[in-house]
């Protein structure tokens, strides 16, 4: 009276020969992928940093390893509607190695690449800079706690926090 259903059910598991990844690895995918994203935001703020301090984009020093760690301890914004906030080339430098160091041990002891700043790295936008590396961070705070990650978690709450500050200065200026 009726045909025999002669393809599989769609509600089968798949095929068990197929590798899958584990609930763990994809949160250390996606974690790892955040952390990238941060960095690369961090390093941005670093050359902006550099640039302010009157040195040019070829001293914003990014490399495949990281930054070399020099910088501008507190140079002063002005013009853009910042007075008063300080971008601290030499915290961004040390935030972005520890970044970077978390990436490389959550990707099996690979560091990331690296990109190199924008040229167009206008003091205008280091609002919209600090912003972006705001939301990182919160995101990749979201994700390592999901995870277990205690290292990462206080690495992305301490860089949430020192991204929050200039925006604070920013709302009630």
């Amino acid at each position: 009276m009726y045909e025999p259903i002669r393809t599989k059910s769609v509600h089968t598991m798949a095929d068990p020969e197929i590798p899958h990844r584990s609930r763990e690895q994809e949160l250390d995918i996606r974690l790892a992928g955040q952390l990238t994203a941060l960095l690369t935001v961090t390093d941005e703020l670093h050359a902006l940093a550099r640039r302010m301090e009157g040195g040019g984009p070829q001293d914003a020093g990014v490399d495949g390893a990281g930054m070399d760690g020099a910088g501008v301890d507190g140079a002063e914004l002005d013009g853009d509607g910042l007075h008063g906030s300080a971008l601290d080339g030499t915290a961004l430098a040390a935030a972005a190695e520890r970044i970077a160091e978390q990436v490389a041990r959550l990707s099996g002891g690979h560091y990331p690449l690296r990109a190199e700043p924008t040229d167009s790295g206008a003091p205008s936008r280091i609002e919209a800079l600090q912003q972006r590396a705001h939301t990182l961070a919160g995101n990749a705070l979201a994700v390592a706690t999901t995870r277990g990650d205690e290292a990462a978690r206080e690495l992305a709450a301490e860089r949430m926090a020192a991204h929050a500050a200039p925006l604070r200065d920013l709302a009630t200026a």
